[in-house]
């Protein structure tokens, strides 16, 4: 899409409107009700779901306050002549991570998957079993495909829902700046959910690995691998979720950032 380039006037209003926070923190809200609702149930196994659910209704917040906000718009000056592509407006260093830890959870979840078995009740993909000496020990949760498929399918959803939101954001009407705060919300929210989900999934796996002492050296290379991914996420997540709260993008170093100017013209 061609914009006419603009340079922002002063009396614009913030991009954060009223609305626009209300709906976060109502995501943000419900998120908070659903996780402290879900974790006592199936017999306590919930939580991973609740982790699930929080992350989702963050998304939904933030998407939902964009939607209800109309876009800042500055002066017109010149007719643009390069069309606004998404990789323009994001997070460069930030964005590659997020996309990083969603392949870790990806190859997680495969891997966690492919050694999964049925539990004691024989319900498929939701324990480890190890044979020990001749016995055989099964450890639950483990988030094999019984856990697993809901896990990509909100980590799906949720990718589908804000690559739409940011193409709509960069192609839609507004000044550079505004466009620049929108993105870097949705990245947030979408890094939410990766993190939050990579977290309980790095921690249900190394909680069960952890129980067992005859996995053998698999075992001390998974905890060692996951250990990692799980506080690394840790760190991530509440970047996301202060980003979401106030989501002004005055860091952002673009290759023109700080001139004021439309940088796509």
């Amino acid at each position: 899409m061609l914009e006419a380039g603009s340079r922002p006037s002063t009396s614009a209003p913030a991009s954060r409107a009223p609305v626009d926070r209300y709906a976060r923190w109502t995501g943000l809200a419900v998120g908070v009700s659903a996780a402290l609702w879900l974790p006592p149930l199936n017999n306590g196994e919930g939580t991973l779901y609740a982790i699930l659910a929080f992350g989702l209704c963050a998304v939904a917040g933030v998407l939902l306050g964009d939607a209800l906000t109309a876009p800042r718009r500055g002066v017109v000056r010149t007719a643009g002549l390069t069309p606004r592509r998404v990789r323009d407006y994001v997070p460069p260093r930030m964005t590659l991570l997020l996309v990083g830890l969603a392949a870790a959870l990806v190859v997680l979840l495969t891997a966690a998957a492919a050694v999964a078995s049925p539990d004691d009740l024989g319900r498929a993909g939701r324990a480890l079993t190890v044979a020990c000496g001749g016995v055989t020990h099964a450890y639950t949760p483990w988030p094999g495909l019984y856990y697993g498929l809901p896990v990509l399918a909100s980590l799906a959803l949720s990718t589908a829902a804000c690559g739409w939101s940011l193409r709509r954001i960069a192609t839609r009407p507004g000044d550079e700046q505004s466009r620049r705060d929108r993105t870097l919300a949705i990245v947030a929210a979408w890094g939410l959910v990766v993190s939050s989900s990579l977290f309980g999934v790095a921690s249900t796996v190394s909680g069960a690995l952890m129980n067992t002492t005859c996995d053998g050296v698999a075992g001390i290379v998974g905890n060692w691998t996951v250990w990692p991914l799980g506080l690394l996420a840790l760190i991530t997540a509440p970047w996301c979720l202060f980003t979401i709260v106030s989501p002004r993008a005055t860091a952002w170093k673009g290759r023109r950032a700080g001139t004021g100017e439309d940088s796509h013209r």
